[in-house]
């Protein structure tokens, strides 16, 4: 049986920058980061309050993809349609400022949702994530049919 998610991943332009960013701007612990074989780097970080979760760092290009697919790739990362998720906080508010003050983009600043406070911003290499702070009725599936009628 699954149990639970234990590495996920994201498309990035560079390893450097994007290890600089989640480690510096979003306080992330780096997790692995090793070459293996044929030149491929194995990046991977996760936030410290989460030691069993990694979050990979890949950017597109061989050995994992053709030529073709890294174009496709890399073009949905111009356009900056890629998400990478989202990520849980016990105070959406409050984590707004400290990673707006390191330098974080944001694309909406903490907004109030029927499943708790949410703010969005971008990581380096364009991808979108959502910051949530989530109340109670997130976890009760009853109350989100009310808050999203079909």
């Amino acid at each position: 049986m699954i149990t639970k998610l234990g590495v996920a991943g994201v498309y990035v332009h560079d390893y450097d920058e994007a290890k600089a960013f989640f480690v510096d701007k979003l306080g992330f612990e780096v997790r692995h980061d090793l070459t293996m074989g044929v030149g491929y780097r194995w990046l991977t970080v996760g936030p410290a309050g989460a030691p069993d979760f990694q979050l990979a760092l890949t950017v597109p290009g061989a050995p994992k993809h053709d030529d073709e697919t890294t174009a496709m790739i890399r073009a949905l990362m111009a356009k900056g349609v890629l998400s990478g998720g989202a990520w849980h906080t016990e105070d959406c508010r409050k984590t707004y400022e400290v990673l707006a003050a390191r330098g974080v983009e944001f694309l909406q600043e903490p907004t109030d949702r029927p499943y708790g406070v949410e703010a969005v911003f971008r990581d380096v290499s364009g991808n979108w994530y959502s910051l949530n702070e989530i109340n109670d009725e997130a976890l009760d599936p009853d109350a989100m049919k009310d808050a999203f009628p079909s």
